[in-house]
């Protein structure tokens, strides 16, 4: 029974008539019109039963579906929601995609902290499970690339004791239900075919009662009724094994499926065709899939029992088609040979339309974050496409998806995708000799190759795991794929689920204190002020001075700390540093003010002045960068400094030296604009429903009002001070770029006097040059590369005069001994020259069908050791002793061999000892 079973007794079931049951074959509780039905009616308890039976009176596009919901909900008083992109980490820094729209609102709104821009609200939000990867094609309803339409509202119990930034009950479970009957019965649904099954919602800290919509064989929504949350001592024990009990606010947060209701309403074989009935049949053309009447007919009755193929109910694939084709009346492999070819078909036009979202939205394909998971479906839908025989462009594949969902940036996606492969395709070089290498290996020590391998490899060098497996076979190997390997890889760069903030214990001793009033807001430019000394802590290396109020900046958003003094009538201190602890700034001094004492504060107005120089200059290379390389450029981080600062960006190329000067060229043009620049404190939803998520370039600030800096077109979210006008700036020069890591270029740059001064540092290094080479500075680059090239040419010749004195000495001009070593001969030399020439001179010997046995004393004692085809003598084993004669070591191939040790007096003696050392080594 459910721990939560009475919070599903609603009265709009028992008015309603409905009836608890018990499935008879997976044992889930249910409620139902029908009392003659005995199971839950979701798969594998059921089959699909809308396949050519919709039970709808109409059929429907995604984009007439997606109306007819959202224009349903607000005829019932719900606010329609614009979407938010599906890159969650652009608002919110605890996960990296949108997997459901309640991610809209975590965690300020759920918990309280910021009314929602609506209540109640619709929306139709676009979301990735990554998850479900494994899952796409096979089961006919699984998509990892989804929209999720959904309405909500957020409720506050009148007994709260706390304040909320909502209020009241705006509606719960009943009237939930009751919408969710009214929209099936909009949309002409038999009532009794509807079944709601309980399965209780944990996630997060959070928990509630929540229920599964079911109708003909398939979930077309869901009801989650958050209203607990994570309690050592609650009442209710959920599935997670941990107890919770209510808490004030309670959310209604419901899923509805798209997809899902779309492929209903046309009741075709999987939802792959109802969405994409376009990209499904260009793809199976131009992979040359076609069926026979009867392979047809059979595709279809297995459409049916797809749902069986689900990885997270099976025992395993190879099984669960096992028993779908005894339904059918087929073997396995007849059944795999027809429905293989076209669940990879359905999964490439799923991965190319989740490609243009993450593509589209912004997302830049690295080894991090979000960019590595844009990565992995990028490279699995190259290989789905190579495995199937599509050839058609990839780019032009993700291109249709993209100009289907209406992106306005196509030209960058398709850039992104040809980038992409052919990064893609140099990992695979690189990375398949690592795979031979290892699969000996476990060969070898009569091993598989564990899952771990696989993942490590498919990280590293993105190889497949199906590439591993024909490379592995090759060898002997066993490879074992898990049917969920890749949603094991996603596990690992996802990051955790969605939470609600928990609040961190602060340092008690500012528990009393006010936050401090931070006067740098209010007027930037000044930099002297007077205050009240809170309170005074002691450290372990000076103090922590509280004031009631401050023009000191603390550190923050990548900008140091002010820094200055702080005077009373009898002392002065030194400000050292600046931080913040829950609003209390605290001023890190040499010695005490006083608790108390009236101080007179003074910021550090050269450091300021260069540090508001910088942060603003900062805002505009990024929106100079954006203006150059495309709006997908998106910071990852910065640091300002004094004499330069640094901004990271997520770009997919390397930063050429055009691009640099174009990018100074804007910015430099915004400074001579002499902009003013300002900032205002509005509401963080008409913020974001007015300049998007680019507002969070710099990060996510926290609270219900965010400060916003315009400079001419560009605004951020930010907390740091900045300069009245950008012709304060001064001059803005891009020092130097480089890439941090894939993905990720950064951009070094001066602004004001660190400009100028960065520009005469460059110079002199011209006008020394110039001087060196005496011509004039313009002439130095031509001069450079001439030198160059003779230099080049030079040493040409003198490796070739070193061959031709290696030949030289091999035919018999270099005095060498030689000995006859079985059927062969030996020469044997002392040559105190570098190695380049004593290998040269040992490869020249061998050629002449002689063993070269060769020392040097110019570092040291070293050998070079070269033998013939055939000549019987091992040049690793000769060198290694050799080389243990001057207290070193060496060796290498059997052809030719190196080494040697410190003791260069020994040499003359291991040199008289070798014709003995290759008897040895011949007779060995």
């Amino acid at each position: 029974m459910s721990e939560l079973e009475e919070e599903y007794r609603l009265d709009y079931f028992e008015e309603e008539g409905f009836e608890r049951k018990e499935c008879s074959e997976c044992g889930a509780h249910f409620w139902t019109r029908d009392h003659g039905r005995t199971t839950c009616g979701e798969p594998p308890c059921a089959e699909y039963g809308f396949i050519e039976n919709p039970g709808f009176d109409d059929e429907y596009s995604l984009e007439e579906m997606r109306e007819a919901y959202l224009s349903f909900f607000e005829a019932n008083g719900h606010t329609r929601i614009d979407p938010y992109p599906v890159a969650a980490n652009r608002w919110r820094d605890d996960v990296l995609l949108t997997q459901a729209s309640i991610y809209d609102f975590q965690p300020l709104v759920t918990s309280g902290r910021s009314p929602p821009p609506a209540n109640p609200l619709t929306i139709s939000q676009p979301c990735i499970r990554m998850q479900d990867i494994d899952n796409v094609g096979k089961t006919g309803r699984h998509t990892m690339a989804f929209e999720m339409m959904a309405h909500h509202a957020f409720n506050v119990r009148e007994d709260a004791e706390e304040e909320y930034a909502f209020e009241g009950e705006v509606y719960w479970k009943d009237d939930a239900v009751r919408y969710c009957d009214e929209l099936f019965e909009s949309l002409g649904v038999d009532l009794e075919e509807v079944v709601y099954i309980e399965d209780p919602w944990v996630g997060g800290g959070n928990a509630g009662p929540a229920i599964e919509v079911i109708f003909r064989g398939v979930e077309l929504a869901t009801l989650v009724f958050m209203c607990m949350e994570q309690d050592p001592d609650g009442e209710f024990e959920m599935k997670d094994g941990n107890s919770y009990s209510y808490m004030d606010t309670y959310v209604v947060d419901t899923g509805y499926g798209l997809e899902r209701w779309t492929w209903v309403s046309q009741g075709t074989p999987t939802v792959y065709e109802a969405i994409y009935p376009d990209m499904i049949d260009f793809l199976k053309d131009n992979a040359e899939i076609e069926h026979t009447d009867d392979e047809a007919a059979l595709v279809h009755r297995a459409a049916k029992l797809a749902g069986h193929m689900d990885i997270d109910e099976a025992e395993d694939m190879e099984t669960a088609r096992g028993e779908i084709a005894d339904q059918l009346e087929v073997s396995r492999e007849e059944l795999e040979a027809l429905m293989e070819p076209l669940e990879t078909i359905y999964a490439i036009a799923d991965h190319c339309r989740t490609l243009a979202y993450m593509l589209g939205d912004g997302i830049v394909p690295s080894n991090v974050g979000t960019g590595y998971l844009a990565r992995m479906v990028l490279r699995r839908t190259k290989r789905l496409c190579d495995t199937v025989g599509v050839d058609a462009p990839l780019d032009e594949l993700v291109d249709m998806q993209a100009d289907r969902l209406g992106y306005e940036n196509r030209d960058t996606v398709r850039d992104i995708v040809r980038t992409e492969l052919e990064k893609y395709r140099e990992t695979l070089e690189r990375g398949g000799r690592r795979v031979e290498q290892l699969a000996q290996e476990y060969a070898d020590r009569g091993e598989a190759i564990p899952t771990s391998e696989l993942i490590e490899l498919y990280d590293s060098h993105g190889i497949q795991p199906d590439m591993v497996a024909e490379i592995a076979e090759e060898t002997g190997a066993d490879v074992q794929i898990p049917d969920d390997f890749y949603s094991l890889v996603a596990e690992r760069h996802e990051g955790g689920q969605a939470f609600e903030d928990e609040e961190e214990d602060g340092d008690e001793r500012f528990d009393d204190l006010p936050e401090t009033e931070r006067l740098y807001y209010d007027d930037q430019q000044r930099t002297q002020f007077e205050a009240v000394v809170l309170d005074v802590f002691e450290r372990e290396d000076g103090y922590d001075v509280v004031l009631d109020q401050t023009m000191f900046y603390p550190e923050g958003g990548g900008q140091p700390a002010d820094r200055g003094t702080l005077a009373t009538d009898e002392t002065t201190v030194e400000v050292r540093d600046v931080q913040i602890e829950d609003g209390v700034i605290l001023h890190r001094t040499d010695e005490s003010p006083g608790k108390g004492e009236f101080v007179n504060g003074q910021v550090n107005a050269a450091r300021r002045r260069q540090l508001m120089r910088h942060h603003t200059a900062t805002h505009i290379i990024m929106h100079s960068a954006r203006q150059v390389l495309g709006e997908h450029v998106r910071q990852a981080g910065a640091q300002k400094g004094i004499e330069s600062s640094r901004v990271d960006l997520r770009h997919y190329e390397r930063i050429s030296r055009e691009d640099v000067k174009r990018i100074e060229l804007v910015a430099n043009g915004m400074v001579m604009d002499n902009t003013t620049v300002t900032q205002e404190w509005p509401h963080r939803h008409e913020a974001e429903a007015e300049h998007g998520f680019d507002l969070y370039q710099g990060g996510i600030p926290p609270g219900t009002n965010i400060r916003l800096i315009h400079v001419a077109e560009d605004v951020q979210a930010c907390g740091g001070t900045h300069v009245a006008r950008t012709g304060d700036i001064g001059a803005i020069k891009i020092r130097n770029t480089e890439r941090v890591q894939d993905g990720v270029e950064r951009i070094t740059f001066a602004a004001g006097d660190a400009a100028v001064e960065a520009t005469q540092r460059t110079e002199d290094a011209l006008y020394d040059a110039a001087d060196v080479l005496d011509v004039a500075p313009d002439e130095v680059p031509d001069t450079a590369e001439r030198f160059f090239e003779e230099w080049k040419g030079r040493g040409k010749q003198i490796e070739d005069l070193k061959e031709q004195l290696a030949e030289a000495r091999a035919g018999g001009g270099g005095g060498g001994e030689e000995v006859e070593i079985g059927d062969g001969v030996a020469v044997i030399q002392r040559l105190d020259t570098d190695m380049d020439e004593l290998r040269a001179t040992a490869n020249a010997l061998a050629e002449d069908g002689k063993v070269a046995v060769l020392g040097s004393g110019a570092d040291g004692a070293q050998f070079v050791v070269a033998a013939p085809d055939g000549a019987g003598i091992n040049a690793g084993e000769v060198v290694g002793e050799l080389a243990a004669k001057v207290g070193g070591g060496g060796g290498g191939p059997p052809d030719f061999a190196q080494g040697g040790g410190p003791d260069e007096a020994a040499l003359d003696g291991a040199l008289e000892d070798a014709p003995d050392v290759l008897r040895q080594v011949l007779n060995a």
